[in-house]
């Protein structure tokens, strides 16, 4: 059968599978969403969001993009960032990356992407920072990895530039941020060791919107 219309087939039998286990599982699916996770993850085919965490339908609110990036002009992400902390009331966000991570290779052999160009702007802006660091790394590898380590922890650091992630977190103590990196080649999620509150601390000085309500 052609890929395409296999698609239908694979969507009936997903449909016959969960209503198997419980009758009334789309109506309850269809009632209202209160997802506890707002995942930002890279849009590679081989990263699931929901697949990777064993979590169902329903329980993450989920965005995408190459190299999992936040980006302060880019009104998507800002959207659904918003959303998730104002209407839906998310407790954890999570910025994913992964190793082996095509955008990430785009920042460290930097080449004419055409439309791509601007977009990875942003990863050699992560490289820039922290040059010393990266350039200190012999390995390829070990440097690949590391890049894709400090580009989760540096779009977590721009959450919680946003203004309404600020205005939350200093009302109720949430959403907490984390930064993970998924591995293609075990499939084990990895939760990197960074203290956001006390990195933010540090900078807080030049991010600080002093929202007060």
């Amino acid at each position: 059968m052609d890929q395409y219309l296999q698609i239908f087939e694979n969507n009936k039998a997903w449909v016959k599978s969960k209503l198997s286990a419980d009758e009334h599982f789309f109506e309850k699916l269809a009632s209202d969403q209160k997802p506890h996770f707002l995942y930002i993850g890279c849009s590679d085919s081989r990263v699931p969001a929901n697949v990777i965490m064993g979590l169902d339908e329903g329980e993450v609110f989920v965005h995408r993009n190459i190299a999992n990036l936040v980006v302060s002009t880019d009104n998507n992400i800002n959207a659904v960032i918003q959303y998730a902390v104002e209407h839906l009331g998310i407790e954890h966000i999570i910025v994913c990356g992964h190793y082996g991570c095509g955008g990430i290779k785009a920042a460290l052999h930097p080449t004419d992407m055409g439309q791509l160009n601007s977009w990875l702007q942003t990863l050699r802006d992560v490289y820039r920072i922290h040059q010393k660091e990266l350039d200190e790394i012999i390995d390829p590898h070990k440097k690949f990895d590391r890049l894709v380590e400090l580009n989760v922890i540096e779009q977590c650091v721009n959450i919680v530039k946003i203004d309404h992630v600020q205005r939350k977190w200093y009302k109720t103590g949430l959403p907490k941020i984390h930064a993970w990196v998924y591995d293609l080649h075990n499939g084990l999620l990895k939760e990197l060791p960074v203290n956001l509150g006390e990195y933010f601390s540090s900078i807080r000085n030049i991010y600080d919107l002093k929202i007060e309500d």
